[in-house]
């Protein structure tokens, strides 16, 4: 079959290294999004970028080695959104932690919301099997929940197993609440369900008492 010049042109093109891996890597992510890490086949992301296999198979020696990139890449990105919501701030009434409340949940309704539905290859891989890729994501979620952890410790005095418990909850709260919206077809406007969802952490959250302060509740 004669290549469209389209493809011609695109598989001679010679770019930077990284811009041509980051090229493979949103292929890759489209395809295995579409149908999955078993079905997906390396000739399909190699045609999905526009290249020969041969050039795929210079920057990713496998399929597998691949789809961990692209896992790192999205476990990163939803670490750093938790952290940075960590360290939100409050204005006027609200308390600060009020505030990181209502940040972590927007953080994981942000994720979920993102072009390309990367969020599926964190929650919904069909390839939780294989040891490097269960690892992975378990370790996205013991982060984001020891970033929050971290913080109720500071602010409660509670001991850092308990507080993990808490930390832990709220990020899964927030990651299972915004898949749901999200496959209900987001019915709710986005910023209005996130609400919703810190109203009733911070319901449960901002009722353990403050470090120092006896029985007062950590409430702004």
């Amino acid at each position: 079959m004669t290549a469209t010049p389209r493809t011609t042109a695109s598989r001679a093109q010679r770019l930077p290294r990284s811009t041509r891996r980051a090229q493979l890597l949103e292929a890759a992510q489209s395809v295995f999004v579409e149908a999955g890490y078993h079905q997906a086949a390396m000739d399909d992301i190699a045609d999905r970028a526009g290249v020969s296999k041969p050039v795929l198979y210079q920057h990713f020696p496998g399929k597998l080695d691949l789809y961990l990139a692209l896992l790192d890449q999205h476990c990163e990105a939803l670490e750093q959104l938790v952290q940075d919501a960590m360290a939100t701030t409050g204005t006027g009434e609200d308390h600060d932690n009020k505030a990181r409340v209502q940040a972590t949940v927007d953080a994981y309704f942000a994720f979920v919301s993102q072009e390309g539905a990367a969020f599926r290859l964190v929650f919904e891989s069909d390839l939780t099997g294989e040891p490097q890729v269960r690892n992975r994501i378990d370790q996205v979620s013991l982060v984001c929940g020891e970033a929050v952890a971290d913080v109720i410790v500071e602010d409660t005095g509670l001991d850092e197993s308990r507080a993990m418990i808490l930390g832990v909850a709220l990020a899964g709260m927030a990651q299972v609440t915004a898949r749901y919206w999200l496959a209900q077809g987001a019915e709710i406007p986005q910023s209005e369900a996130a609400s919703l969802v810190s109203a009733l952490a911070w319901g449960g959250l901002g009722s353990f008492p403050r470090s120092g302060e006896g029985n007062t509740p950590a409430h702004g």
